[in-house]
């Protein structure tokens, strides 16, 4: 079949597919050519255009002769987000449709994108944001993007290479958590019923709003204090949870009383249902009003669902545990990004120092009899 559809795991796991032409055609002389390539348009019906389009041009003897035109950034990004919306999340999807060919700003072409001169045209604002001009932040989220685009045009066989793409050097984004004392005051003084429930799973499990709107009963077995991360919600889509990975959360007591306090409706499998019994369908807006009345009630800033995961990882780093627990337990993907909470566990750094004075037995000795 000279058509088919090819799948693979990208380094982050996730799964990718393309439509490829695979044609062998004999000349006249008898030598045979293969031209295996991707469909310029990744659908079966794009792709079998293209193989006639290949077969004709073998035919008459002008393929690879013909002048092929680099595209534009602007001319490539439609071909850029229909693979990503074929390939990734929604979430994710629609983080590369802010990619740097929509936005307004110069029309290179690929070979000429170096990141330096697209950062010149999109500007950078300064600590006050003086012009409206893009952030650091910003900016670096657009050349992901562009970085992204470049990758896939080589991959597509419009580019020899890769330009380099350096990123601007930005500030860490600061970590907000709860302390000890305003975690405990939220849960305690929290609404009872859904609310309550939420947000004492969240501060002790970690979830992220999505994986809480999607948390059905079947991923949890209360006996053995067992809870599976399988699903997350984002704008109406259920789809795996951030970095496509399933993940497994021991609940301590305070979560598992909770959810055995909480009271689980016959006519839904979700934990968390509406009204209709289905799963919240867009929670990080429906929600957001509900964590900022509880933190009023608390006497606490307004804060997000997210300051409640960051509470979670920050209190176990505070508390010694490994880092290493801690990225599993998050569900991220690299250590690096676990790594903002280093700073809080100083104590792990000077326990494990003061682990080499303490000596195992016999070593000097047997040592000192050998030497």
């Amino acid at each position: 079949m000279s058509v088919r559809l090819q799948k693979w795991n990208s380094k982050e796991g996730k799964v990718q597919e393309a439509w490829w032409v695979d044609v062998k055609f004999q000349h006249p002389d008898g030598r045979v050519e293969r031209v295996r390539k991707a469909s310029p348009v990744n659908t079966r019906r794009g792709a079998e255009q293209y193989e006639r389009e290949l077969r004709q041009a073998l035919l008459h003897g002008t393929y690879g002769k013909e002048k092929k035109e680099v595209p534009t950034l602007e001319q490539f990004q439609e071909r850029f987000l229909e693979h990503a919306r074929t390939n990734n999340k929604a979430s994710t999807a629609k983080k590369q449709g802010g990619h740097p060919a929509q936005a307004p700003g110069p029309r290179l072409r690929p070979p000429e994108a170096g990141s330096d001169r697209y950062r010149a045209n999109r500007g950078v604002q300064g600590a006050e944001g003086e012009g409206g001009a893009l952030s650091k932040k910003s900016v670096n989220n657009l050349l992901t993007a562009l970085r992204k685009l470049l990758a896939l045009a080589q991959e597509f066989g419009e580019l020899n290479a890769v330009p380099k793409v350096e990123w601007l050097k930005a500030p860490k984004p600061e970590t907000d958590f709860l302390s000890f004392e305003e975690a405990e005051r939220l849960e305690a003084l929290a609404e009872p019923g859904r609310w309550k429930a939420m947000i004492t799973l969240a501060l002790n499990t970690g979830l992220r709003i999505g994986e809480l709107a999607a948390l059905s009963w079947d991923c949890m077995d209360l006996a053995s204090g067992r809870l599976v991360v399988k699903r997350n919600v984002y704008r109406g889509h259920l789809g795996t949870p951030k970095g496509g990975r399933e993940r497994e959360v021991p609940l301590n007591e305070r979560a598992l009383k909770a959810l055995r306090e909480y009271p689980q409706r016959i006519d839904s499998p979700w934990v968390f249902p509406q009204r209709d019994g289905g799963f919240i369908r867009n929670p990080q807006h429906t929600c957001a009003e509900a964590i900022l009345r509880n933190a009023t009630r608390a006497d606490i800033r307004p804060i997000g669902w997210h300051t409640l995961r960051h509470t979670f990882a920050s209190h176990l780093a505070m508390r010694g545990v490994p880092l290493k627990a801690v990225q599993e337990l998050m569900g991220h993907a690299t250590i690096e990004m676990t790594m903002r909470y280093a700073h809080l566990s100083p104590d792990v750094k000077a326990d494990a120092v003061r682990a080499l004075d303490v000596r195992p037995r016999g070593t000097l000795g047997a040592h000192s009899q050998k030497a």
